[in-house]
């Protein structure tokens, strides 16, 4: 008899044999999760330049969390087929901020999220951040076209930046991709190719 459960992150596999000898075997958990991270699209409509960057960008993740400032909604249409978590920020116009949230909590794999575009915390954003979301083991957000990652206290702290960049002349854009595997949570921030 061969049996499985889960206990925390681990697996445990029990194996019986010939009813008088159990061999217990405990191993992590190998499934990870990968989860893409954008704001500031600030677009007003789908097109082909922002289905390949997406494409690129994102192509093996589980997740999208986008923190805001896509002014159009229907740019999320790109990411249909995976999990997706989205809120409005200052620049969306009214249909978008009528059926996104302006902040969202919620749980992948056992971690709280904090998700909120950022717009009008002031210069303090951890502080004003972990006052809105206590609880969260990370906090996602955008608006300052500044990509980040550090830990403040023990909250993982994710701004990708600016997914469309800063013109023609400017920075590429940029993203984020979270990782949840046995190490715990992590991320990155990521440029886009400037080709796209």
């Amino acid at each position: 008899m061969v049996s499985t459960s889960k206990i925390g992150g681990w697996i445990r596999l029990v194996i019986a044999a010939n009813q008088q000898t159990i061999y217990i075997y405990s191993m992590k958990n190998s499934r990870s999760r990968t989860i893409g991270v954008l704001s500031d699209t600030h677009l007003y409509e789908l097109d082909d330049r922002f289905r390949n960057q997406a494409a690129q960008a994102f192509s093996a993740c589980d997740a999208i969390i986008h923190a805001g400032d896509l002014t159009n909604k229907d740019i999320l249409d790109v990411f249909r087929d995976k999990e997706l978590y989205a809120v409005h920020g200052n620049m969306c116009g009214f249909k978008t901020r009528t059926s996104l949230p302006e902040s969202l909590e919620f749980t992948i794999d056992d971690y709280r999220f904090g998700l909120y575009h950022g717009d009008g915390i002031g210069y303090d954003m951890e502080t004003g951040l972990i006052s809105r979301f206590a609880e969260a083991d990370c906090i996602v957000f955008g608006h300052t076209h500044q990509p980040l990652v550090h830990k403040f206290n023990s909250v993982l702290f994710v701004n990708p930046g600016t997914f469309r960049g800063t013109g023609r002349y400017g920075s590429s854009g940029t993203y984020a991709i979270m990782t949840i595997d046995e190490r715990g949570l992590s991320a990155a921030i990521h440029t886009l190719s400037p080709d796209l």
